[in-house]
């Protein structure tokens, strides 16, 4: 920046800001934190580097980039940006297998149900099929603001209930 205000690695690093600073554009004075958390991680050096080795539109993502993987590999040295894709990939999957289950056991009880229907008379099938469907829906959006109810309708399902979420609201943050 070269002028009253150094940028925050040229603050952290105790040095002149001069008017050229490869640094001043994406490491803000006002953000010292941003700055200290890559060079603690890869160096300001290597950041440098990196930096003039890229043309000048690509710069913000590469500090992006830089920022977020240098947070990731403070809380996870090992695997850094790779654990966290790789918690929510298995997340993806578990929610994707519960969700299957939870269909095949509505598929299943629908099964069951229609030799009922068959036998019910055609003026009454649409009345049976009509209150089938309501009185499911009622459990769900009974009250749109209270969720507590989705866990023992998805439970209600049959015996495997151990493969559905018990508490759809208990989240579990990487980033806090």
């Amino acid at each position: 920046m070269g002028g009253t205000s150094p940028c925050a690695s040229c603050k952290l690093l105790r040095r002149r800001c001069a008017k050229d600073c490869i640094f001043a554009p994406y490491f803000p004075s006002d953000d010292p934190h941003k700055f200290a958390i890559v060079h603690k991680v890869f160096g300001a050096s290597n950041v440098s580097k990196m930096l003039q080795e890229l043309p000048l539109h690509q710069r913000g993502d590469a500090v992006s980039s830089l920022v977020y993987e240098a947070n990731a590999r403070v809380r996870d040295p090992v695997y850094g940006c790779v654990g966290a894709i790789s918690f929510l990939q298995n997340q993806v999957s578990n929610l994707q297998m519960q969700l299957a289950v939870a269909q095949a056991e509505i598929l299943c009880i629908q099964m069951q149900q229609e030799p009922v229907a068959a036998t019910l008379p055609a003026s009454q099938m649409l009345d049976h099929h009509q209150y089938q469907e309501h009185d499911q829906k009622s459990l769900l959006l009974s009250n749109t603001h209270d969720f507590s109810n989705i866990p023992q309708y998805l439970s209600s399902f049959g015996s495997s209930s151990s493969n559905v979420i018990q508490d759809p609201l208990k989240r579990e943050s990487l980033w806090t």
